[in-house]
């Protein structure tokens, strides 16, 4: 297989030692939430239950402070919770706790999920605080006496979403990364649709936290650098746990002699240590997400985390048949192929050409 490997060692070389004091702070405090996940799962009243709950939510309150202090400190970190105004964060708070839910099914799970970009991407395109605007005119099915017409106002953020590429990781991060192509699509004057690159990594599931192995296979990844350099890169994953996908295929990129203008990460949920681990190895890049988690298991799943949410957007696959990109759009069905249809339209050209 043709393909490129970096290896979890790598990239801890980018965390300072600043980072790793923070990392190690979150550690202790997530042990002792640990406790306190074993002792609300056997407890035998309501009033202990309580008692260890006003546990937890302490716990978790200096958690948070502490990521929101590593934050206020790394401005190409930007938490929705952390950066946004009180008011909004209810809306939030309440569609992760949907995603994490184990009760959520895949059609809910995919609904918070489109939810869940239409934030981030008012995040980092801040449309609505946007002081130039766009009029749209629309006609309506109103046509009686006359046929009616109406006059919108948008922001006017072409300049910030004309010269984008959208950067898909698959497998979860590609009905993300057409959600907010369409968004774009939306609030683009022009109705500009994304070029898409689309990139096959994964990450060797046999080994642990410290020892990961990120593999981009570069005979089943599409993408032209050409098409690449001096754009705004936009990489839409749902879950960044360990950083090392992204920074794989960023440092691939760059050392093609790529000079991407920006790069932007869209994520759902990040764990402290994988953004910081890309925004020390990528220095064009920020990251933006929904919430941040504060630790990683051995295996390098995000903890509280959500699961898979490859495997919740899209349906497993069988072990020894992988779906490949178009059979994967096919399983979405017509209501989202009807929905993202100019997006798919540039998935397929770009697939079919290569």
């Amino acid at each position: 297989m043709n393909s490129v490997i970096l290896k979890a060692q790598d990239l801890d070389g980018y965390l300072t030692e600043g980072d790793q004091k923070f990392l190690a702070q979150l550690d202790v405090l997530y042990r002792q939430a640990m406790v306190s996940f074993n002792i609300l799962s056997h407890a035998k009243s309501a009033e202990e239950r309580r008692r260890e709950e006003r546990v937890l939510i302490d716990l978790y309150n200096q958690m948070g402070g502490e990521m929101q202090e590593v934050c206020r400190a790394e401005p190409r970190a930007q938490v929705y919770s952390f950066v946004t105004p009180s008011e909004n964060h209810g809306e939030a708070s309440r569609l992760i706790a949907k995603l994490r839910d184990a009760r959520t099914q895949r059609f809910e799970f995919v609904y918070y999920i489109q939810r869940a970009y239409e934030l981030l991407f008012n995040l980092a395109f801040g449309g609505a605080r946007s002081e130039n605007k766009n009029h749209l005119i629309v006609s309506t099915p109103v046509t009686v006496p006359v046929q009616n017409y109406a006059v919108h106002k948008i922001p006017n953020i072409d300049d910030r979403i004309e010269n984008t590429v959208m950067c898909v990781m698959l497998r979860g991060a590609l009905l993300p990364s057409m959600i907010l192509s369409k968004e774009i699509q939306e609030y683009s004057s022009s109705g500009y649709v994304t070029p898409f690159a689309l990139f096959k990594i994964s990450r060797d599931d046999t080994k642990v936290e410290n020892n990961m192995e990120y593999v981009l296979d570069l005979d089943r990844s599409y993408f032209r650098p050409e098409d690449m350099d001096g754009k705004d890169l936009l990489f839409a994953d749902p879950m960044n746990a360990t950083g090392g996908s992204l920074v794989t295929v960023v440092k691939y990129l760059l050392d093609l002699g790529v000079k991407p203008r920006s790069i932007k990460v869209f994520n759902v949920i990040s764990a402290l240590k994988g953004a910081l681990r890309v925004v020390r190895a990528i220095p064009e890049a920020t990251v933006y997400t929904l919430w941040m988690d504060p630790v990683l298991n051995e295996m390098a799943y995000i903890m509280p985390g959500l699961g898979d949410a490859g495997d919740r957007v899209n349906g497993m696959d069988e072990h020894e048949r992988p779906r490949d990109m178009l059979q994967l759009i096919a399983d979405y069905g017509s209501n989202i192929a009807n929905l993202y249809r100019s997006q798919i339209r540039t998935i397929e050209e770009m697939v079919l050409r290569r």
